[in-house]
């Protein structure tokens, strides 16, 4: 008498993102070490398990610029699974030592199709990067540079994430600070300085950054910085 074979055990999702397999496989990079580049072929997607990267882009003319950094428990070449992938559009690069789960395209697509639990964090990842991105953006064109800066240090700390009200984030240079926010290596500076002089941050080489840096989000604590421009009048209905 012929016996059924056993069921397939259920999927694991925690495992499925912590351990090789089919059609996955687990890149460890040092820092500076690039994960993809600006025009490789983009076949597959990457889960960061440990570390930190950057993604930029270089113009045309050749000057690169810092759009995003990658989280642990994130995923970065998304674009992998777009309906004709093409070439990939940004280099992603590690600041520290990180190990990545490298997904191919066609085992993503497989267990986007299979597995319920995994579409729906994978599905959650990208709604929350989209809003992400729209926050980036209307962070870009209607907040002060300083502003913007307390923004940033307050996402690389992931605050709201953990309850530890000081955090030492990831060694960042200021140039790449500048890059993200849309000023100069200069101003960054300025306002690190100052950021430092009133208790918000401590920064020798590692900016350790405190809860109180809120206030420049929330309370909006300095002046802005472009607050010497013309104020616009409404005009009053005939």
């Amino acid at each position: 008498m012929l016996h059924a074979p056993p069921p397939p055990p259920p999927f694991d999702l925690a495992s499925f993102l912590a351990n090789a397999g089919l059609g996955r496989r687990i890149v460890r990079l040092k820092a500076k070490e690039a994960l993809f580049s600006q025009g490789d072929p983009s076949d597959s997607v990457f889960y960061l398990q440990k570390g930190r990267v950057r993604i930029t882009v270089v113009s045309s003319a050749g000057k690169e610029a810092t759009i995003s950094l990658v989280n642990v428990g994130e995923f970065v070449g998304e674009a992998a699974l777009a309906a004709s992938p093409g070439l990939r559009l940004s280099s992603a690069t590690a600041i520290t030592a990180c190990s990545v789960l490298k997904i191919s395209r066609n085992e993503m697509i497989r267990v986007m199709h299979s597995e319920s639990d995994f579409a729906e964090m994978f599905m959650k990842f990208l709604i929350a990067r989209g809003m992400r991105t729209q926050a980036d953006l209307v962070d870009q064109l209607f907040n002060s540079s300083e502003k913007r800066l307390a923004r940033i240090l307050l996402l690389m700390a992931e605050f709201g994430l953990s309850d530890n009200p000081h955090v030492v984030i990831p060694k960042i240079s200021q140039e790449t600070l500048a890059e993200m926010i849309g000023t100069t290596r200069s101003r960054v500076s300025f306002f690190m300085n100052r950021f430092r002089k009133m208790g918000f941050i401590d920064y020798n080489g590692r900016i350790h950054v405190h809860k109180s840096l809120l206030n420049v989000v929330l309370h909006d604590c300095f002046p802005d910085d472009e607050s010497n421009r013309p104020q616009i009048q409404e005009v009053p209905p005939e």
